[in-house]
């Protein structure tokens, strides 16, 4: 079996990308695109096989693939994104995942973004958030149940999504910022905070034990390194712009070919 890292090249459009919490700033696109490919270079040390989607200029946020599915080892499910200029995109990330797991949907009635969904063990976190609806959480538990998957909603109130705030650094220990959300339902998980002065650091990617940070936040990254962590930086910060980070960009899992 082969560890897949699924991502979509950089929409010449990502300066036009949608925007909630942060004012607009003007985004390098040609420097985005090093980035990007920096990013992938990072995930193919690591061992994993980069399948790369093209960009479409009519869809800004394209490169943000995170958002389009969840990859479970049984079922690929795609979302119906909480932004409608999003859902345009879910159809060319379908016909990648097909070749890999059945394909599941969230269905238009429900608004769910992948980004709002932190996967521990068989425990579903699924932010509660602007992008997010307690209709896409239902959905989505209808989905996972037979698969022996619980679904727990998480209020999200200072970010974009649920892993801005909180992501996974082990299989029961997150890394967490947790003025943005409520920690309450991690209750029983070992919570790293972030350093205060990195309110942004809690997007990081688990990866074949390896963590991906942004290289921008330092003090974060000491402090997962003194756990023991293998840290590996890249630079996001022109993604950072555009209310992403270091999980947003990939769909990571492994193929059961």
């Amino acid at each position: 079996m082969t560890d897949i890292a699924l991502i979509r090249d950089v929409s010449p459009a990502l300066a036009r990308c949608e925007l909630t919490f942060l004012p607009r700033e003007a985004i390098d696109v040609e420097r985005a695109v090093a980035q990007h490919a920096a990013y992938g270079r990072l995930l193919a040390s690591l061992g994993l096989e980069v399948v790369r989607l093209p960009a479409d200029v009519a869809q800004p946020d394209c490169c943000f693939v995170e958002d389009i599915a969840i990859v479970l080892d049984e079922v690929a499910i795609l979302t119906h994104p909480g932004t409608p200029s999003r859902r345009a995109e879910v159809e060319v990330v379908a016909t990648a995942l097909e070749t890999y797991r059945p394909l599941a949907r969230i269905p238009s009635s429900a608004r769910l973004d992948g980004g709002d969904v932190l996967a521990l063990g068989r425990r579903l976190y699924v932010g509660a958030s602007g992008r997010t609806d307690a209709a896409g959480a239902e959905a989505l538990a209808g989905l996972v149940s037979p698969f022996g998957y619980a679904v727990v909603p998480v209020r999200v109130s200072g970010c974009l999504h649920l892993k801005s705030a909180v992501t996974a650094i082990g299989d029961a220990a997150v890394l967490a910022n947790p003025d943005w959300i409520d920690m309450t339902p991690f209750a029983g998980v070992e919570v790293v905070g972030v350093a205060a002065e990195e309110p942004g650091a809690a997007n990081v990617l688990r990866v074949r034990g390896s963590v991906i940070a942004h290289e921008g936040f330092p003090r974060t990254a000491d402090r997962l390194a003194a756990r023991g962590l293998d840290i590996r930086t890249v630079d996001v910060s022109e993604f950072l712009k555009a209310e992403a980070g270091v999980t947003c960009k990939s769909l990571i899992f492994r193929s059961r070919q």
